[in-house]
């Protein structure tokens, strides 16, 4: 018995080990990546750009599941993950082999940018074992596909990125989210589902019931958050920032329960800086904290309408509070207090918020980020109430209606605080405040739009020059730099320094620095900068010295500035030549010299694949011709070299350039005829984004070709939107977006445009020898502004096809020799603002409806055969004929003259004195009837 037992025990140890041997086994054997796999993958690696080679372990004859970012499962060897999320890689397009990987589970190609190419519309209905999808940042455009709205396993789903690239129209967002009810995270910032109106929040409860996520900023999304949404409770983060939302903060949102510290209403992002950014990336802001993902908070119970409850900062497990740009309004009740708070961030800029800043703001002493700017809060602050707060690094209190004062505080020192940014603009200050000099943390300071006069003082400089990043002093009243004579400051870190818009004199200081910088002395009083200044500025990547008293020649070691993007030098007195490297490099984004004292030729051999997008040579003494190789310049928008001495004929050529919106060769010596670049025949690529088009005051002459305006194709289609402000981005916070600025005649005006939209079309042909007829085409141009062809030597009749310039504001025709009537069809186009006619040879009646009867008797002078209103000159009506061939019916008073004539003298023979008094009783009772008829 005791032998069976033993051999009993054996066998099923035997047993045991086998197993645990043989499950070894297979857990650590491992089959190669199918072929059919590897084969997919690299088909879907020519959809990517990748110069870096992140995807260089993509090679044939490997085994894919070793590949960098694939995963697979190890039982079957099939692809399971896919996450290329991250990668310095651009997309072309998405290669529909990505859809034979059927088992992935995980998808990200985030951060791709796929450069605005259309997703595949079918497709992702096959990847049905798919939990997480994450096409964040990919910069693809049009309706996101319906497959994935059968994708019934999604976890997490996260489209946002670019705003308005992406929409949800067919499907719906209703139909979309139909299938997905097991959707946790849900993420659709910037993309458009403006269609489904209100209904968006029914459609989540009804679809999503357990959501945790949701990111709907920039969606469009409108009305009130309906009351069934507080059936999602297992909500933790709610973004729907910059939407159209109505009403106030749900009070339900108040019952989500806030002990588990995970679970957060505001944005998981909290950066170290608010301005921190990368090195080198567009559009820095200074509200970076707060436009990252300003979210809805909880609200309590009964807030008056879009105020912020009080109580809502009692929350005990509250961390941060972003409500920006959200048209909150009203006073900011006391609070109670709560010193433990662990409130970190309070960011409630771009609202409305009215009264005085809460006291017990200042004795939160976790706070560390304390955004008020751009509200409407009132009354007198202590700067010193603010050094209690040790943990206190940044605060904005800029552009409201507070008096910030600098008070000395016997029992508080400045040396205690630890801001490093500090935003005081347009917070009436008179002075700088004394106690900053005593902040050894000072990173960034900003006392714009203030009324400090006098000195800036040395300490500025000498402090914080290990330290400082950024410096606004713009828009007060300092006259003086105490800088101890020196021109040159190192300060290693300095990326911004604006000093614009004021009144500096003498020398302008240069920050060395070791990092791109930013630096505007614009509109100031400054006279002078170091000879060579352009040797100091291998790191400055904006200087804008315009409108000073600047002279002298512009030094060739400009050129040294290698990173420089944008120089504007205009409105000063520089003399000479330009270096010629500083246009042939082709370096800089924009380059603005307008109004200065420089001459000679321009340079000739412009680089290929230049830079530039706006030349600004307008009101110097340039001349010969223009150079050629401008058309190696692709990206070039703006080009005016308007009052100058340069002689040449019609740059036809430049009409390749893809992007040219404003042409403006006026005052100049341009001469001959506007050809097309294949002569009179249709061109190709002719000038078809132009908008604005300035030959005015040259010596042009010979007919206009019928067929060239045709190519105008910006200024053939009307706009579907209002526009954007024509200019390009630069690299900081103060000037997200540098304005081209372009001066040109509009409604017999010299107007100076510096918010230019890319929606204003105007042509300007004036002061020159044109002849023949104006060419009826120009009637295509339905989008133009403006039109001046005065000065010239039209003739024939006025194009009736102007009619159709439905957005015509101003129309010169003057001083030529146009004859005939003036189109009746003139009168539809009711946007005509202003009109001149005069010293032409049109005849016949003016039109007497809509617009023209608004237009003075200027704008019809000095033409002989031209009658009616507003002239004094009445028509014949015997000689007369109104269009359509039908005589015009005598005004009442011609009839009465006649009439009261006639009566006249047939009462001669009753006598006169009865006749003359019984005609004048008649022609009284005439003007009272004709009176009556016309007023009532």
């Amino acid at each position: 018995m005791t032998s069976s037992k033993h051999r009993l025990h054996v066998l099923l140890l035997l047993l045991i080990c086998s197993c645990s041997i043989h499950a070894a086994a297979k857990k650590n054997t491992t089959f190669p990546c199918l072929p059919d796999q590897a084969s997919s993958l690299l088909q879907l690696k020519r959809s990517f750009i990748d110069v870096d080679e992140n995807l260089a372990s993509w090679r044939a004859g490997s085994d894919c599941c070793h590949w960098v970012g694939v995963t697979c499962d190890m039982a079957s060897s099939r692809v399971i993950s896919l996450d290329l999320g991250g990668f310095d890689m651009q997309g072309r397009r998405l290669d529909p082999a990505l859809f034979n990987l059927t088992f992935l589970r995980n998808l990200s190609l985030a951060s791709i940018d796929f450069g605005q190419a259309q997703l595949p519309l079918y497709g992702f209905e096959r990847l049905t074992n798919m939990i997480h999808l994450n096409f964040s940042k990919t910069n693809f455009l049009g309706q996101i596909p319906i497959g994935i709205a059968r994708l019934e396993n999604l976890v997490t789903l996260d489209f946002s990125g670019y705003y308005n690239v992406l929409y949800l129209q067919d499907p719906s967002f209703e139909t979309f989210m139909a299938n997905l009810s097991n959707l946790r995270e849900l993420r659709l910032d910037g993309v458009d589902i403006s269609n489904n109106g209100s209904t968006w929040s029914v459609v989540l409860v009804q679809s999503v019931p357990q959501l945790q996520t949701l990111s709907l900023g920039q969606c469009g999304i409108s009305g009130p958050i309906h009351p069934s949404f507080s059936r999602l409770h297992l909500l933790r983060e709610i973004d729907l920032a910059y939407n159209k939302l109505t009403g106030k903060v749900p009070e339900f949102f108040a019952d989500v329960p806030l002990s588990n510290s995970s679970r957060r209403f505001t944005s998981p992002f909290l950066a170290p800086s608010p301005l921190g950014s990368p090195r080198g990336s567009r559009h820095r802001n200074r509200h970076f904290l707060a436009s990252r993902n300003p979210s809805l908070l909880p609200a309590l119970p009964r807030p008056s309408p879009r105020e912020i409850p009080k109580s809502l900062f009692a929350l005990p497990a509250l961390q941060s509070l972003l409500l920006v740009s959200n048209k909150l309004s009203g006073p900011l009740k006391d609070f109670p207090a709560q010193l433990s708070s662990r409130v970190s961030t309070i960011c409630l800029s771009m609202n409305q918020l009215t009264g005085p800043i809460p006291k017990l703001f200042f004795q939160l002493k976790h706070l560390k980020h304390l955004l008020l700017d751009s509200n409407r809060f009132s009354g007198t602050l202590e700067l010193s109430s603010f050094w209690r707060m040790t943990s206190l690094s940044y605060l904005d209190l800029s552009d409201n209606m507070i008096s910030v004062v600098d008070k000395e505080v016997d029992n508080v020192s400045p040396s205690l605080s630890n801001i490093n940014s500090l935003y005081l603009s347009s917070c009436n200050l008179t002075k700088i405040p004394g106690a900053l000099r005593y902040l050894d943390n000072i990173g960034e300071l900003s006392l714009s739009s203030n009324q400090i006069k006098g000195i800036i003082p040395s300490w500025v400089w000498e402090n914080w020059k290990d330290q400082l990043t950024r410096l606004d002093l713009s828009y007060n009243m300092f006259n003086t730099l105490d800088n101890k004579s020196r021109s040159l400051v190192h300060m290693p870190r300095l990326e911004l320094l604006d000093l614009s818009f004021n009144r500096l004199q003498g020398n302008i200081p240069i920050p060395v620095t070791n990092v791109e910088a930013f630096l505007d002395y614009s509109n100031n009083n400054f006279s002078s900068i170091e000879p060579d200044f352009g040797k100091y500025l291998t790191n400055s990547i904006y200087l804008d010295l315009s409108k000073n008293k600047l002279n002298g020649h512009l030094p060739s070691s400009i050129c040294s500035a290698k990173q420089l993007d944008m120089l504007d030098l205009s409105y000063n007195n520089f003399s000479g030549s330009v270096p010629s490297c500083l246009i042939e490099s082709g370096e800089l984004s924009a380059l603005k010299l307008r109004e200065n004292q420089l001459h000679g030729l321009l340079p000739e051999n412009i680089q290929e694949g230049c830079m530039f997008q706006t030349i600004d040579l307008n009101g110097n003494q340039f001349e010969g011709k223009l150079p050629r190789s401008l058309s190696n310049c692709q990206d070039l928008v703006l080009l005016d070299v308007g009052n100058n001495w340069i002689v040449d004929s019609f740059p036809s050529w430049l009409g390749v350039l893809p992007q040219l919106r404003v042409l403006i060769l006026s005052s100049n010596q341009f001469n001959g005829t506007i050809r097309n670049t294949k002569g009179d025949g249709p061109s190709i690529n002719n000038f078809t984004s132009l908008q604005i088009l300035d030959l005015a005051s040259n010596n042009f002459s010979g007919n206009l070709p019928k067929g060239w305006f045709n190519e105008l194709k910006a200024m053939t289609e009307n706009a579907n939107d209002q526009g954007q402000v024509l200019g390009h981005a630069t690299d900081f916070s103060t000037r997200t977006f540098y304005q081209d600025t372009v001066t040109i005649r509009f409604k017999g005006n010299m107007l100076i445009y510096t918010k230019m939209l890319t929606t204003f079309k105007v042509i300007d042909f004036s002061n020159n020898s044109f002849d023949g007829p104006i060419p009826k085409s120009i009637g295509r141009l339905v989008s133009l502004h403006g039109l001046n062809m005065s000065h010239n030597n039209f003739e024939g009749q006025i194009p009736s096809r102007l009619s159709n310039l439905s957005q015509l504001e101003a129309l010169d025709l003057s001083w030529n020799k146009l004859s005939g009537e003036i189109p009746q069809d003139l009168t539809s186009v009711t946007s005509l603002e202003w009109l001149n006619l005069s010293y032409n040879n049109l005849s016949g009646r003016i039109p007497q409806a809509n617009q023209f009867l608004t237009f003075s008797s200027s704008s019809f002078d000095d033409n002989v055969g031209l009658c009616g209103l507003p002239l004094s000159k009445q028509c014949d009506t015997r000689a007369s004929i109104a269009p359509g061939g039908v005589s015009p019916p005598e005004p009442n008073s011609l009839w009465q003259d006649k009439l009261g004539a006639i009566l006249l003298f047939a009462f001669v023979g009753l006598g006169f004195g009865v006749g003359f008094a019984l005609s004048l009783v008649l022609r009284l009772r005439w003007r009272i009837e004709g009176w009556i008829c016309k007023h009532y």
